[in-house]
């Protein structure tokens, strides 16, 4: 992470000098003054400014996408390495990627590779980026591996917008259905409860659940029953973060009925995406399951790459742990293991993502298909029979009348 630092030091005519350089380490700082010929006498980080609201807080994907193909263009076009990032660092909106960029830049002119000057970064540049950042290095072809990841990120982030899709619709739909029937209960309901009131005489029981509801959810129940809603989900999001908690979520989040397939499928897309664009980029396969396991999101999953991993080490093909695992369908260590023998694993394993990532996509049409009709079903029912309970003591009394 980039920090700026405040410095003083004295040049060798004995000239006490001033300034800020933005840095990872002090010991960075020191070596650019060095090569001032600056003897450093203090090195302070500088105070961080209070409040304000500013611009560029998280780099985004998207932000990685247009950086990385406008770089790769830069390097096919023939222009040096410090040059392109001096470019790009002015070019970018977001700030806090501008001032990563320009510490990256810093890095490289100071002698570090490109790549290793991305790892000290971890929070914009990923373990997966840095390490086919460093195959392109290493082969020569950095332009094409740039473009390679700034296709893999846009597809990734098309997989994240399609789960993503499937998420909000019912959550939406839910919120409004809430919303309307809390505005019944509280502003409606009440006023014909105080009519019933003045009329006397014993309620039906649907009329009297409803209008017990009503007073409960108007009362202090209804806010200590939202804020017991939020401290659950506050609680399951903390438990997540726990090593123990992550993997018994993760587990149920794959069980779930409809939501599970979707979410299983996503996974093997994200695994078969990234592992086949770390060994067509010149990856190393075991460094490639790492780093795929790491970039899983899934604990289970991560478990079960990894165990994929300790089998390839002990010298079998990958298709074999792959099997074991059962997390993976038969499909795709089937095809893996065509690829394996026909030697183009990284083909196949792309064919694979395709595949899954078309199958997220119709998985996801019919979820939204299915969700739309029961919704509305349980909307209309819960005011239907609000309504219906609302209206049965005035049928009464009309039939009294006659």
């Amino acid at each position: 992470m980039a920090i700026v630092y405040q410095w003083s030091g004295k040049t060798t005519k004995g000239v006490i000098e001033t300034g800020e350089i933005t840095a990872a380490t002090k010991e960075e700082v020191i070596a650019q003054l060095r090569k001032k010929n600056i003897t450093p006498t203090t090195i302070v980080e500088k105070p961080k400014k209070a409040g304000g609201f500013g611009f560029g807080g998280k780099v985004k994907d998207k932000d990685i996408v247009v950086f990385t193909r406008q770089f790769a263009t830069m390097i096919d076009a023939g222009l040096p390495l410090v040059q392109a990032l001096d470019v790009l660092s002015t070019q970018v909106e977001n700030k806090s990627f501008s001032k990563t960029l320009q510490q990256v830049k810093l890095d490289v002119e100071a002698g570090s590779t490109y790549a290793d000057a991305l790892k000290k970064h971890p929070k914009t540049f990923n373990e997966l980026y840095c390490n086919m950042v460093a195959a392109g290095e290493a082969g020569g072809i950095l332009d094409t591996i740039l473009n390679r990841l700034a296709a893999y990120i846009e597809k990734a982030m098309k997989l994240k917008k399609k789960v993503k899709g499937a998420m909000v619709y019912p959550i939406v739909v839910s919120s409004i259905a809430v919303l309307v029937i809390a505005v019944i209960m509280i502003w409606v309901v009440p006023t014909f409860s105080k009519m019933f009131a003045q009329m006397g005489g014993t309620l039906p029981l649907p009329t009297r659940i409803i209008i017990n509801l009503s007073n409960f959810i108007a009362s202090i129940g209804g806010l200590l029953t939202a804020g017991g809603f939020v401290a659950i989900i506050v609680a399951i999001v903390q438990f997540k973060k726990t090593q123990k908690g992550g993997r018994i979520v993760d587990r149920i989040l794959l069980k779930l009925p409809i939501f599970g397939a979707i979410l299983n499928k996503v996974a093997v897309a994200k695994f078969t995406r990234t592992l086949g664009t770390l060994v067509s980029s010149g990856v190393p396969i075991l460094d490639g399951l790492e780093i795929t396991a790491k970039t899983s999101g899934n604990k289970i999953i991560e478990d079960a790459i990894m165990e994929v991993r300790k089998g390839v080490v002990a010298g079998k093909t990958l298709a074999e742990p792959i099997t074991k695992a059962k997390v993976f369908p038969p499909m795709v260590t089937h095809m893996i293991a065509v690829g394996e023998s026909t030697g183009a694993l990284d083909a196949m394993l792309a064919k694979i993502a395709d595949f899954y990532d078309d199958e997220v996509d119709a998985a996801v049409n019919n979820l939204t298909a299915m969700m739309e009709p029961l919704l509305m079903v349980f909307l209309g029912g819960a005011v239907g029979f609000i309504v219906v309970a609302m209206y049965l003591p005035i049928f009464k009394l009309i039939t009294l009348i006659h």
